[in-house]
């Protein structure tokens, strides 16, 4: 049984129109049977009947209700819509036939087909040249002087003498010039006395009471001081900074810096407080080692907390 089902351009055509036909005809005749039912009166039709359900003829009566409809139309377009997928698949396009027999020329005459030819042999190569005779030829070596031989052995008895060495004096070089050493003074972190911060000399009790009366009065020359970043009291910035500096010889503070920051401005505020000590009327108590005052490397926490 062939299968093979090949429709041309025009039955295509054809197809497509016979479905846009069919569809056109068929809301043509729903829409005169709607118009016709439109002219009952439905309301006397139906005036004291049951239905069997409160959904039925809520909204419109049977006769006009064109959802009755939805189901035929629904299966005639998948009907109309298969049938065109099924023309599109089988669309076939053919070649226009041309007639050869037209162009063919009729000749009279046989053409002499010309066999191949064969591979050309290619000639013997040529014979190698002759061996080259090597002659030797003998010439007499003639001597015109003879090699006189001097004796140059040496015995025990025969004398030496060394030579002479140079006898001009010239001066040593100098000594290399010596490596000047600079001058860098010893920074301590632990001393036999701390430096001290100012108003505590005259304390009375040993170097522990004074060391515990500079630290209560360094807090509070800082707290006295300090003011809170704004920026770090918006954001809710706590903590604590650290700020690193020397106490030299003569008790002023140098290489002041923030070696632990909690940001929001607050090493910078920590760093102001410890510069404006250098302004103070009395100075630090420089640490001493062995009985002299000495540079102490000295570490100040600072704490930010909100109240």
């Amino acid at each position: 049984m062939n299968t093979d089902l090949s429709f041309s351009s025009g039955t295509f055509v054809a197809a497509i129109f016979f479905a846009a036909l069919i569809v056109i005809v068929s809301i043509l005749i729903i829409k005169s049977q709607i118009n016709k039912r439109e002219k009952l009166d439905l309301t006397a039709k139906y005036r004291g009947k049951t239905w069997e359900s409160p959904l039925v003829a809520r909204v419109k009566y049977p006769d006009v209700d064109t959802i009755q409809y939805q189901g035929p139309i629904l299966r005639m377009s998948l009907a109309i819509v298969l049938a065109l997928i099924i023309f599109a698949f089988n669309w076939t396009t053919y070649d226009k036939k041309s007639e050869a027999q037209q162009y063919v020329l009729a000749l009279d005459e046989e053409i002499a087909i010309e066999p191949p030819r064969s591979q050309d042999i290619p000639p013997p190569p040529p014979p190698p040249p002759p061996p080259m005779v090597t002659e030797v030829v003998v010439s007499d070596l003639v001597v015109e002087d003879e090699i006189e031989f001097t004796d140059q052995s040496i015995e025990a008895e025969t004398k030496i003498d060394a030579p002479k060495a140079p006898t001009e004096n010239k001066p040593p070089p100098p000594p290399p010039p010596k490596m000047k050493e600079p001058d860098v003074e010893e920074i301590f972190k632990i001393v036999e006395q701390m430096p001290r911060f100012p108003g505590c000399d005259d304390f009375p009790g040993d170097n522990t009471a004074r060391s515990d009366c500079a630290n209560k009065k360094l807090m509070e020359f800082i707290y006295a001081n300090i003011q809170y970043p704004a920026i770090a009291r918006e954001n809710n910035v706590e903590g604590t900074v650290v700020v690193q500096f020397v106490v030299d010889q003569q008790g002023r503070i140098t290489d002041a810096k923030v070696v632990r920051d909690i940001g929001a401005q607050c090493g910078e505020e920590a760093l102001r407080i410890v510069e404006m000590m250098n302004s103070m009327p009395e100075k630090w108590t420089p640490g001493k080692q062995r009985g002299r005052p000495v540079k102490v490397l000295f570490m100040l926490p600072v704490k930010f907390k909100l109240l």
